[in-house]
């Protein structure tokens, strides 16, 4: 295939038909999942005897992290860990925010979707890209103009708008843009929640990043969700939701990108791949993203996560491009809810994963004792057995507090909204000191992670509209100022520094490629 040099001008439109079928289409009543605490009973209802690869260790007492604590400067929660009750709209509290050792540094736009990017070029201009919607074309309808959105952040207090990438996959990358900071690429697969035309877009960002330049745009990305990129650049990896597939797109030529490999054996929500590009992470749904969300079909706790083998296709030894690979392992967790992506790390050269879930396991029916993910830390020091040694969760995650008056807060029984958790993030991957979570409607928040087994919150940035906060991307990082960007999908991009000692830093380094 031969890439199109020339910028396509056609806005590819997407649609929710399938979520809409699978909400509304049937008679068939959806069940309410049960939070397993220290019960497994489920398992043995679903499975027959808990799969080896369930992880039984630490998956009892689900409660929350230790609370931050404020330090000057900040203006903390009025509720419980992560809450914005529905008294703090009317009596004007929430529009003053709640910040915990962080404050604001500056906010560009009115809206923003799943991912956010920093890059430093060879030049020394500093920039940000992030998509601007949650979903395409509804969003635009409202007059939110489509695509990936460039900032001149060269000063961080006075973003500057320099251009609006709309090829096809940049009006509507759902949860694929990525940045490989290695060879300065911007590539974004066409997506939606259920399915897209799998168009994947090719940008380069490495001479002047405030204003990229077009490489190629072409249908090789089959039902596009969500990616991951091989930390050297070489491949980008494109993963359906619709159904299962994950491709592999040699992006050795930016102009001329192929596919290399291709499956459907696996489905991958997110990925990601390892630093030596010879192990892939898949958070992996039960099924299709719209049979787990909407209820039909096998239980969204039956989701994994997997580790694949994909060293053939690093190192291009593949016999052929649907040759299968070699899976290593796998493991679930009782409180699961949508797998979403992970994060490999190490901390003091040990190796760890961190998975994030989105949403509740039932997402078209409120119910206090549906499961919410959140998010954990996974030791992978022996790869072939992988273990759960803690969570990453909030107050308002729980059981109890759901089925409070909680519920009435505005929003918080949305099923993909809510309180849960979306997107996380590292500064670097080795020894992060923080990761920051969007975790929607309770805004931005950062824990500090240097004992693995004992994650602590840190500090929160939550700046709610009057509909409350729709914190969705993954953030980026300024590790020299102590800076964290992130958007909104209700309230657009913000630049927030944490204070007070909240964030660990250990010196400048760039934003990861995984």
């Amino acid at each position: 295939m031969i890439g199109l040099r020339r910028r396509p001008s056609l806005r590819t439109s997407i649609t929710a038909v399938l979520l809409v079928t699978a909400a509304v289409g049937g008679t068939k009543a959806v069940g309410t999942p049960h939070l397993p605490g220290n019960d497994i009973s489920w398992m043995a209802t679903e499975h027959g005897v808990a799969p080896p690869y369930f992880d039984v260790a630490r998956n009892l007492n689900l409660g929350h992290v230790p609370l931050a604590k404020c330090g000057p400067g900040s203006r903390p929660e009025t509720s419980w860990q992560g809450r914005t009750p529905a008294a703090d709209f009317s009596n004007g509290r929430a529009a003053k925010g709640y910040t915990c050792n962080a404050t604001a540094v500056s906010h560009y736009g009115a809206s923003g979707g799943y991912r956010v990017a920093r890059y430093v070029d060879k030049h020394g201009h500093v920039c940000a890209f992030y998509d601007s919607t949650l979903l395409f074309p509804a969003d635009a309808a409202q007059g939110r103009p489509a695509g990936v959105y460039v900032l001149d952040m060269t000063n961080p207090r006075k973003p500057v708008f320099t251009t609006n990438l709309d090829t096809p996959a940049m009006d509507s990358p759902h949860e694929s843009l990525r940045l490989n900071t290695k060879r300065g690429l911007l590539v974004a697969d066409a997506g939606s929640p259920a399915t897209q035309v799998g168009m994947v877009d090719v940008y380069s960002v490495a001479d002047d990043c405030r204003k990229p330049v077009f490489q190629s745009s072409l249908p090789i990305g089959p039902l596009g969700h969500e990616s991951a990129f091989s930390p050297d650049g070489r491949t980008f990896w494109a993963t359906a939701t619709a159904r299962q597939g994950i491709t592999a797109i040699d992006l050795t030529t930016s102009s001329l990108p192929q596919i290399i490999w291709h499956t459907e054996d696996y489905g991958s929500h997110g990925m990601a791949i390892s630093p030596d590009g010879n192990r892939a992470y898949l958070a992996a749904p039960c099924c299709s993203y719209v049979t787990a969300i909407s209820g039909y079909g096998p239980d969204s706790r039956s989701g994994a996560l997997i580790v694949l083998d994909i060293s053939k296709v690093q190192n291009r030894t593949l016999a052929n491009a649907n040759e299968p690979l070699r899976e290593i392992s796998r493991i679930t967790w009782p409180e699961i809810s949508i797998p979403q992506n992970v994060i490999p790390i190490t901390v003091k050269h040990h190796p760890y994963l961190i998975e994030f879930d989105e949403f509740s396991s039932n997402v078209l029916q409120y119910n206090p004792d549906s499961a919410v993910g959140a998010a954990r830390i996974i030791d992978i020091g022996d790869e072939r057995n992988p273990q759960v040694i803690s969570r990453i969760r909030l107050a308002v995650h729980n059981p109890h507090e759901r089925g409070t008056d909680q519920q009435n807060d505005p929003g918080a029984t949305s099923g993909t909204q809510g309180y849960a958790a979306h997107y996380c993030a590292v500064p670097r991957q080795d020894d992060p000191g923080i990761v920051a979570c969007s975790m929607i409607m309770s805004g931005l928040r950062v824990f500090d992670i240097r004992d693995p087994r004992h994650p602590r919150e840190a500090a929160y940035f939550n700046l709610p509209p009057s509909g409350g906060s729709h914190a969705m991307s993954a953030p980026a990082f300024d590790p020299g100022r102590g800076d964290i960007w992130y958007t909104d999908g209700a309230s657009g991009f913000w630049d927030v520094h944490l204070t007070n000692g909240a964030w660990p830093r250990h010196g400048a380094y760039p934003t990861p490629n995984f």
